[in-house]
């Protein structure tokens, strides 16, 4: 079981250097800051950017926008500098786009061609069933904060990889949600509602049982946290688990055993799917 570090999506490989020119212009933002005389919380106000994100790129984290390069050529008198790599950093940006860290690479081709998933989710709707508006809200809350068009490009791989739910055969697969996340309206009233009523319709699809943990059970096996169980096609079961940046994918046959078998004691316990429905609409008639 290996445990992989966060990675920020729009970061590529080694491979082709554009990690590598990222990396380099951001220490070349920093200089230039340095050279102003400024520090990271001084041009962050004068940039009107988080500092949190302006650490992101000067550590290479983060790609900054023309707009940020054109305003921070300004604000540290860089001559043109900054602006200069504007097109070149833009390139390396479309790059990056095109492929994900290598652990989630592993992960989404493991989900694409999975015969079964099975999902238990504690803070948010599973990504499967989330809609876009709902995603574009949850990407825009994360802390440090995303670009814009970075939380465009997360947004349509996530509605991308949900295309698995409407395969033939489709997979089989559960989800077991939190009461609580049925009642966190992330995004306001209308983003809430879109996504409730995206539940009741993902429930109707062929292979798919949907599950609400209800918040009067006190005394779960879910209490330890969320994760996903992966069956890929002629492959023993993995589970994959997510907390604090930090991504693990698990193949160890008795830690997902364990986990197989802590999932089958969560839907025992769970509304079924009945009772799951109308809680949806129970709340649905509530906003």
């Amino acid at each position: 079981m290996a445990e992989q570090p966060d990675a920020e999506a729009e970061l590529p490989e080694d491979n082709d250097g554009a990690r590598d020119f990222i990396r380099a212009v951001g220490k070349m933002f920093k200089r230039a800051r340095e050279r102003a005389g400024l520090s990271q919380p001084e041009a962050a106000a004068a940039l009107n950017y988080g500092v949190d994100m302006l650490s992101s790129v000067e550590s290479g984290r983060r790609v900054a926008s023309p707009e940020m390069l054109l305003a921070a050529d300004k604000l540290f008198r860089a001559e043109g500098m900054l602006v200069a790599v504007s097109d070149d950093l833009e390139k390396a940006r479309s790059k990056a786009r095109a492929r994900h860290p290598s652990w989630f690479r592993k992960f989404a081709k493991l989900e694409g061609g999975a015969v079964e998933i099975h999902e238990y989710s504690t803070m948010v709707i599973p990504g499967l069933l989330q809609t876009e508006p709902y995603a574009r809200a949850l990407y825009g809350v994360r802390q440090p904060p995303y670009a814009k068009e970075d939380i465009d490009v997360l947004v349509a791989d996530r509605i991308e990889r949900q295309k698995i739910l409407h395969n033939w055969p489709p997979p089989k697969t559960s989800f077991v949600i939190e009461e609580v996340v049925l009642r966190r309206q992330l995004g306001g009233d209308e983003v809430h509602r879109g996504q409730l009523l995206n539940l009741l319709r993902a429930a109707e699809l062929p292979g798919t049982e949907l599950q609400i943990m209800p918040i009067a059970q006190q005394h779960h096996p879910g209490l330890t946290g969320p994760f996903i169980l992966l069956t890929p096609k002629s492959k023993p079961q993995l589970a994959y688990t997510e907390s604090h940046g930090h991504n693990r994918l698990i193949s160890d046959v008795e830690q997902v055993r364990l986990m197989a078998a802590r999932y089958g004691s969560i839907r025992a316990q769970a509304l079924n799917f009945r009772e799951s429905t109308e809680l949806i609409e129970k709340l649905l008639g509530e906003l």
